[in-house]
């Protein structure tokens, strides 16, 4: 078994199986919420570095790639709305029982009008011709090949012309720990303790990501044991 100073490469989580229980799976999308409510640190992550750029006059545009059951994206249509400010969401992801979930989900009325679930890749949208304002994903990173990092980062440079922001758990033994103490209880019938820990274990630790990072990328430690990768268009453009 590898120790943790080496990335896990190869597995699959349980909720990437097409033939997982779809019960099971329902109920990891609906405790996701909890869990990166309380271990993402998305609240700061958007008073920081979101919602200094956003205006109640002037509409923004933002990307969510990797949605999943949809929370984070609902959080930040939530946050901006309640501040007054003008954010449109367009939450992608290429497993279609992720956005049926999503799409099916009663959202509050401020985050109705704002946000849109697809069935997409990133790919996708670039060679519709889309830009956004902001790109964002929650947990995305751990699930590639240093090859699909690779496209995804010329993607986001091809499609942001503002900020990206990637937000991807830190390998660490005590992360590891933790998340398997804390979990064990409370998540029954789901896959969140199982397929949490696989994504511990699969996670990159900043060294490792920064050194994958191209031109114009840039990791910053989010605590506790996270990594934001973050690249702005208005410092370095992409090159054609």
């Amino acid at each position: 078994m590898l120790g943790f100073g080496q990335r896990l490469i190869g597995a699959q989580e349980k909720m990437d199986d097409p033939d997982c229980d779809p019960v099971q799976l329902e109920r990891t999308y609906h405790h996701f919420g909890l869990v990166n409510d309380v271990l993402s640190g998305w609240r700061s992550v958007y008073v920081q570095r979101i919602r200094p750029q956003l205006s109640a006059t002037r509409p923004s545009t933002l990307l969510d790639i990797g949605c999943g059951g949809g929370d984070v994206p609902i959080r930040l249509s939530q946050w901006a709305a309640r501040d007054g400010l003008r954010l449109g969401i367009t939450a992608i992801d290429a497993d279609a029982r992720a956005i049926r979930y999503a799409s099916a989900r009663r959202l509050p009325s401020g985050a109705a009008r704002q946000l849109h679930f697809r069935q997409a890749m990133s790919g996708d949208l670039v060679r519709e011709g889309q830009v956004f304002d902001f790109i964002t994903s929650n947990h995305l990173l751990h699930h590639l090949s240093a090859a699909e990092l690779s496209v995804l980062l010329a993607d986001c440079q091809r499609l942001c012309v503002g900020t990206v922001i990637h937000n991807d758990i830190g390998r660490s033994a005590l992360a590891y720990a933790l998340f398997g103490l804390g979990t064990l209880p409370l998540f029954r019938g789901s896959f969140i303790h199982d397929d949490g820990l696989l994504s511990i274990r699969r996670s990159f630790s900043q060294p490792e990501l920064a050194a994958l990072a191209p031109p114009g990328w840039w990791v910053n430690s989010l605590v506790p044991f996270r990594h934001l990768l973050i690249y702005r268009a208005s410092e370095q453009r992409p090159h054609a």
